[in-house]
Parts: structure tokens; sequence; C-alpha cells
């Protein structure tokens, strides 16, 4: 064989070692026994990189999270950890809890009798570290979205020794003078949990478990005003949030930054309740230069 051909294999064995290496929604994920519930993970870089646990938000597994966002962490050097919370995707579905009656719990919790949760935020958090444990990850720098980064903010909080910083997307602080969901998001919201047919179908590819709203709900109105438990995070802390968020609205992440010393705080443009293409760039950016300033 000449030298050509020797270099026109190995680049091309090296092209598909890239290819084979990139990050995608397809990647097979592995299943561990953790706090009782089988949860479901993946794992995308290096071995010995630095680590980033990922935590999606109410009932979407972690096929959510934008390819080019996680290739992006990736790319900078970090091993990213994705996983499905308890629930939902491929992890263990508790529909053995049985479905609660919202607006009986609703009704509860206004009148101040407390909340029937089937599990709580604090409970998904530990699912977050005993995820850690099971790759022998003994600190990681934690990032969530939505319901995710509420469990984020109680993995800061509560095992401040495993995370190495916090980012918390599009979340909240749920204390009680933030602004409610505009109309139209709060129905979005409601049409997830009834959809039917090919919608649910769609759904259901992506790992989204709408069964598991009412339970996943409870969890975040059980936990109520988690103000002093946030203002109480003392690792360094980027919080993201997009301008044009109506489920959340934006001062939802104001008051997050609010709480926590230095924390940074930045809005952006096109941005929604969700991960939009173009401006996943600046959050990837954004959340690289965070993790350096903290390391």
């Amino acid at each position: 064989m000449n030298i050509l051909k020797i270099v026109l294999l190995t680049a091309c064995l090296l092209v598909s070692g890239l290819t084979q290496a990139r990050y995608s929604h397809d990647k097979e994920t592995n299943v561990a026994t953790i706090n009782g519930v089988e949860l479901a993970y993946v794992v995308a870089g290096e071995v010995d990189a630095t680590p980033i646990v990922l935590i999606m938000g109410l009932t979407a597994s972690h096929r959510l999270w934008n390819e080019a966002f996680v290739q992006g962490l990736v790319d900078a050097g970090y091993r990213v950890v994705l996983f499905d919370n308890r629930d939902t995707g491929d992890s263990e579905r508790l529909d053995r809890l049985g479905e609660p009656t919202i607006w009986w719990e609703m009704l509860k919790n206004v009148i101040g009798i407390g909340v029937d949760a089937p599990y709580t935020l604090n409970d998904m958090a530990a699912d977050t570290v005993g995820v850690m444990d099971e790759l022998g990850i003994k600190r990681a720098h934690v990032v969530g979205a939505s319901m995710g980064g509420m469990i984020a903010q109680v993995v800061a909080a509560e095992y401040p020794g495993r995370a190495r910083s916090l980012v918390s997307i599009m979340s909240t602080t749920g204390a009680p003078h933030l602004p409610d969901p505009e109309e139209q998001a709060a129905a979005d919201l409601q049409g997830l949990g009834d959809a039917e047919g090919d919608g649910a179908a769609q759904m259901e590819a992506l790992g989204i478990y709408p069964e598991a709203m009412p339970r996943q709900l409870l969890a975040i109105v059980a936990a109520g005003d988690r103000s002093e438990q946030v203002q109480s995070i003392a690792v360094p802390t980027l919080v993201q949030h997009g301008a044009q968020d109506t489920l959340l609205p934006p001062p939802h992440g104001a008051h997050t930054a609010e709480l926590i010393g230095d924390a940074k705080y930045v809005v952006y443009d096109d941005m929604g309740h969700n991960l939009p293409d173009e401006v996943v760039p600046l959050l990837v950016k954004d959340i690289v230069a965070h993790i350096e300033a903290a390391e």
C-alpha cells in the first residue's frame, strides 16, 4: 500500500471516528437503579474531561436538549452527562404512584393544608447526585432548564460539595410575588398533558411523558417558595433567561440572580421558554466562560 493510500485511509478512519463521537438524540441510554428508581442516562465527551450534568424540565427527557447545545459543550472540552428524570423518557415511569387529583391538591395548597406530592424536587435532586455517584463523579458543573433549573438549584443548595457551579436556565425561585404565566403559555402547557394521536406520538418519540405531568407539577407546587434555599447557594452561578419567555417571564430569572451572591444574569433576545437554534451558540459561549471562570 503506497503512502497516499495510507494517508487517505487514516483520514477516512479519523473522520468516521469523529462522526461517531458526535452527540445525537439517538444515542443509546444506559439504565441504573438509583434511589429505588430506574434512571436512564447518556454520556458525551472524553471520560477524563471536566463533567457537566444537564437536567431537563417538566415531563421532558434528555432528548429535549438541543443537539448543538450538547455538542457545543463537548467541543469545548467537557464531559456531558444527560439523564432522564424519574417518570419520563427512558427512566422508570411511576404510574404505580397513581394520578393525583390536581384541582384538589391545588385547593389544599391555596388554603394552606399542604400538598400530597408523589415525589419532590428534593427527590429529583437526589437522583441527580445518584447519577453522578453511578458514574464516579465527585463534583460537576450543574446545568438545569425550567423545572430542571429548580432541581439544579436544589443540588447546589443541598449538595454544595457536589456542584462546581450552577447554571439556571429559564427557571424560577417559586416566590409568590413573581408574575404568573401568560394565558396562552398556560394553555399550551395544559395542551401538553391533553395531547392525543399524532401529537402524543411525536412527544413519545422525544421521550416526553405527559402522564407524569400531575406528579411533577405537584413536586413544584409542594416546594413552594424556595427563596431561602436559593439564597443559600454559594457556588458560582449563571442565570440565563429568554426575553420572550411567557411561561416563566424574565422577572423569575432576575429574582433567582438577585438572591445568589455574585450571580450573573443574562437575558437573550429572540428566546422564549425554549432553546432556539439561533441563540444556542450564545448560551454555550456564556456557559463555557462561566465554567472556565469557576474552575
